[in-house]
């Protein structure tokens, strides 16, 4: 949130969000004020990501307690009620089984709330929360065939509750490797790690190629329905990797 509210003050055309919050790092109602806090001062270019929390390691590290994934969910829940609530409606009282407000007052409260994306793919838990929920959805580094079927999962939850899936802004998180020639992308691919990690990007980057590659596979996800994506370029030392993608990339989908 800090960086959030650095970054929107010195870009002041864009719009920022989180992807996305652990919902078990602060309390819902703190979370709302701050929400609509940095909504008004930002001039509405606030999207506040949330989800229920899945690194235990960070959970331990920082003192915080690790309940079962479903607990983790049904915390979500309440908790996005509760800062839906604030953001549209004084004096908010929430009895939960695991979060409790009496009157609570958010102001400024926002004049249009702003947009909450829930992360995650858990198709029985999860996307419920999201069809019930959400504004915007997020899935992180899933491939072309994955992101289909946790979709069509959303569906199926979002005909079960009477809601248009359209109603949802779909959202991908991804990574992009440009080079020259395919080959050459693949490579850099396979040789970038996340810090301390043993995975390689080649196993979570989605994007691989030339830009001309790069543009297809970007179209397969525009065609089943993703509006936004979240990228991170690689390698994250050549600054001249994300200046390509915009001049050849971004310019194509405008």
């Amino acid at each position: 949130m800090t960086t959030i509210s650095y970054l929107s003050g010195i870009f002041g055309k864009f719009k920022f969000g989180s992807l996305v919050l652990s919902n078990s790092f602060r309390n819902p109602a703190l979370v709302a004020k701050m929400g609509a806090t940095l909504d008004s001062l930002t001039g509405g270019r606030f999207i506040l990501g949330i989800g229920a929390g899945w690194n235990e390691r960070e959970y331990t590290q920082y003192g915080y307690s690790f309940p079962p994934a479903a607990v983790r969910i049904s915390e979500l829940e309440e908790a996005v009620q509760i800062i839906r609530s604030m953001w549209s409606r004084d004096n908010v009282t929430f009895k939960g089984n695991y979060f409790n407000v009496k009157n609570a007052h958010c102001s400024p409260r926002p004049d249009l709330p702003p947009p909450i994306m829930i992360g995650g793919g858990g198709e029985r838990l999860t996307l419920s929360v999201v069809a019930r929920y959400a504004d915007w959805w997020n899935l992180d580094w899933a491939d072309l065939s994955t992101y289909k079927h946790k979709l069509d999962a959303l569906k199926d939850h979002c005909s079960r509750l009477g809601r248009d899936p359209d109603d949802i802004v779909k959202t991908l998180l991804g990574a992009v490797v440009i080079a020259d020639t395919d080959k050459e992308a693949q490579k850099i691919a396979e040789e970038s790690r996340f810090q301390g990690s043993r995975y390689t990007f080649r196993s979570l980057a989605r994007f691989i190629g030339t830009h001309e590659t790069v543009m297809r596979q970007i179209q397969a996800f525009v065609d089943i329905g993703v509006e936004y994506f979240i990228l991170v370029f690689l390698p994250v030392s050549n600054k001249d990797i994300p200046l390509l993608f915009s001049k050849e990339v971004i310019a194509e989908f405008r």
